[in-house]
């Protein structure tokens, strides 16, 4: 009910009649526009982080278009750090990310009020590429560890040409350059402080590595499986040691184990998902997102 205004001023009458008249005509409709627009949002979800996880993310989002053309999903890239940070901020729904999230970051993220939840949605074998010319076809983890950090610097210790090694890493903010530096350069040893190499080209994406390994026959550098083109990059054989056995990069190497250098690729939520945000995660763990994971390239998860 509509207040009436009775004794007041002139121009005090004029103000109070206008609030009155906003506050009948305004308020419900208002709160209809409120409403819609939480509802709007909530079938929006901001997706953003590992440059490793953004041309699959980009197809899971696509292809849920056709599944719930009701939910838009924004997909971004940027480094599972972008990500991660974005996620601690409260920025996004769904961080991707190339290695799990790091305690100090989960520590900022609860100071934050957020709890961060992680999701594995697929693997990925990360092959070690050079150029087509270049006649080295495997190398160990040792091997890989003592090149990196400039302990190695010509191919012929290597069993290649008399030539100097150009090294190709993802720059420092990528979960590929951590996971690269904690299992290979450090070899998955917890105390070890190894850096690498200060003569390492530190390049912003998949595409930039990929790129140098095509035009320079010394360089050596690392990708996801789904990024390789076997037609104009070498991947190289990996063994764990010595002894062997030198396995090669693939789908089914990477599934089994027996490749040495595979890892799971995440995404991470503020809490525990519901609404259109589990929906999405389920469809993807589930046959239909992981068909797409094999699509690219990727190792998809086991199916129950």
């Amino acid at each position: 009910m509509c207040k009436t205004f009775q004794g007041l001023p002139g121009l005090l009458l004029i103000l109070a009649l206008m609030l009155s008249v906003s506050a009948c005509q305004g308020r419900r409709p208002q709160d209809s526009a409120s409403t819609a627009g939480e509802e709007d949002a909530n079938r929006a979800i901001q997706n953003k982080g590992s440059d490793t996880l953004v041309n699959l993310a980009l197809a899971w989002a696509e292809a849920y278009r056709e599944v719930d053309p009701s939910v838009s999903i924004a997909v971004t890239g940027g480094g599972s750090g972008t990500g991660i940070a974005a996620l601690i901020n409260g920025t996004v729904d769904i961080a991707n990310a190339s290695r799990k999230m790091k305690e100090k970051e989960i520590a900022a993220a609860e100071e934050n009020g957020v709890t961060p939840v992680e999701f594995t949605v697929a693997i990925d074998a990360l092959a070690i590429i050079v150029n087509l010319e270049n006649p080295v076809d495997e190398l160990t983890i040792p091997q890989l560890s003592d090149m990196y950090t400039g302990r190695i610097t010509n191919w012929k210790d290597v069993g290649g040409k008399d030539e100097p090694i150009i090294l190709l890493s993802r720059e420092t903010n990528s979960g590929t350059h951590v996971y690269f530096l904690d299992e290979v350069v450090r070899k998955g040893e917890k105390e070890n402080e190894d850096i690498f190499a200060p003569q390492t080209l530190l390049m912003p994406s998949s595409v930039g590595i990929t790129s140098e390994i095509r035009r320079n026959p010394n360089a050596i550098g690392y990708d996801g499986l789904g990024y390789v083109d076997p037609e104009h990059e070498k991947m190289i054989a990996v063994a764990r040691d010595a002894d062997g056995p030198y396995v090669a990069p693939s789908v089914a190497s990477g599934a089994d184990g027996s490749y040495p250098i595979s890892r799971g690729l995440y995404m991470y939520t503020a809490g525990v998902p519901d609404g259109v945000i589990k929906t999405y995660l389920d469809w993807i763990r589930g046959p239909e997102g992981q068909a797409i994971v094999a699509e690219l390239g990727f190792v998809p998860l086991p199916q129950e």
